[in-house]
């Protein structure tokens, strides 16, 4: 079978893939969640001109150096009642205080005579200025920060903390997000034993189910342990129906995909639903697959930890992003400089290295064989090699993608 380019094989993915279904949840449910409609600004934010200080809310036209004003009136934030200011008028207004009518700019308390500033102290009768002001000056007016009817976000966008915050602004106390999405999580293998469990000989501990379910939780998806199946037909089916019994959204799985006597996973798939492809042009990582079970996209990832890691980053990362409703972006790559002489064999390579952010030099951490795990735990940064390229010379520039 002819192996499939990198770029071909994550196309494929995107484009078999669908969002999950969305619900209508409170704001403070949403936090990590993508937006599933548009968001609109109902109103003008701010709602009113406001002090962006503490002062005296004034004419700016009654302010030349040593004017003496008389304090009308103390406007706390929230204030609904406010005396219009004539001539020769001030009132002292606190942070985010509507501006009276009248009054046209604040002054800082500190610019004034006024010295009396702690917690509690009531307004002064007049108050000295020690400089003119400009009319709007440490003024917010009314819409500076948005208008009536502006996109405030949009669909597909995973929520933050300041996002969350701009909606409970704008009084949006519910919203439609997507669902997250859930994904079985399996394992295969007579190798694996339980990570509390001791080993015995010819035994590993278990490892892609805790790195694989850490990088899916990151993705704001919800995991479906399933644990690890042995080799057999029907312990693979039998994890693999759970998987849609439970309503999976996606299947993952890690080994079993190659063409080893006991590398079940592919051929119980094939059985139950089908394999678009199932070897992709890059190292680590050939043996990947994708495809469906019973209806339910299925992503096979290699067994090996570090194939593992590295293809759900390449691809079921951006399947997830698709499921959860956002829009896949192409992850950031950044120009380093081999600090060392580099090589592959010809196929689209993700070398483990660590790049020094004050030289911008790239340096491979040790060997690059598929097991070895403790070189990823070391590295900040995957090195990309092109497919065709099989080395790279210290000193040239190569991408990467930093973590």
């Amino acid at each position: 079978m002819t192996l499939l380019s990198v770029d071909n094989a994550r196309e494929q993915i995107l484009a078999a893939l669908q969002p999950v279904t969305t619900t209508r949840l409170a704001l403070d449910r949403v936090a990590g969640r993508v937006l599933a409609e548009e968001i609109r600004a109902d109103s003008d934010f701010p709602h009113f001109d406001n002090s962006s200080m503490d002062g005296f809310a004034l004419r700016a036209i009654d302010t030349a150096s040593g004017q003496t004003l008389r304090v009308v009136a103390d406007i706390a934030a929230g204030s609904a009642s406010l005396p219009t200011l004539g001539a020769g008028e001030a009132a002292r207004i606190m942070t985010g205080a509507p501006l009276p009518p009248g009054a046209d700019a604040v002054l800082p308390v500190e610019e004034t005579d006024f010295t009396s500033r702690e917690a509690g102290s009531p307004a002064p009768k007049q108050v000295t200025i020690h400089r003119a002001v400009r009319p709007r000056e440490n003024v917010r007016p009314r819409g500076m920060d948005l208008r009536k009817g502006a996109t405030v976000l949009q669909s597909g966008h995973r929520l933050r903390a300041q996002d969350l915050g701009l909606l409970a602004m704008l009084g949006v106390a519910n919203v439609n997000v997507y669902q997250r999405p859930r994904v079985a999580l399996l394992s295969s293998g007579d190798e694996l034993v339980p990570v509390d469990q001791p080993l015995t000989p010819g035994k590993i501990h278990d490892s892609n189910s805790y790195a694989l379910a850490a990088q899916i939780e990151s993705c704001g998806a919800e995991v479906l342990r399933l644990g690890a199946a042995r080799d057999e037909r029907e312990a693979v089916q039998g994890l693999l129906d759970r998987a849609v019994e439970e309503s999976a959204d996606t299947i993952i799985t890690s080994a079993g995909v190659s063409v080893g006597a006991f590398d079940f996973v592919k051929e119980v798939v094939e059985s139950n639903g089908k394999l678009n492809f199932w070897k992709v042009n890059m190292r680590p990582g050939k043996p990947l697959a994708f495809g469906e079970y019973r209806k339910v996209p299925f992503i096979g990832l290699p067994g090996n930890p570090v194939s593992a890691f590295v293809t759900f980053e390449v691809f079921a990362r951006s399947a997830l992003e698709k499921l959860a409703g956002e829009s896949p972006r192409p992850r950031a790559r950044r120009s380093v400089v081999l600090a060392e002489a580099v090589e592959s064999d010809g196929r689209e390579s993700y070398l483990r290295a660590v790049v020094d952010p004050a030289t911008n030099l790239a340096q491979l951490t040790g060997h690059q064989g598929s097991g070895n795990l403790f070189s990823l735990v070391q590295a900040n940064a995957l090195l990309i090699l092109p497919a065709g390229v099989k080395s790279r010379p210290a000193g040239e520039a190569v991408d990467a993608w930093l973590f």
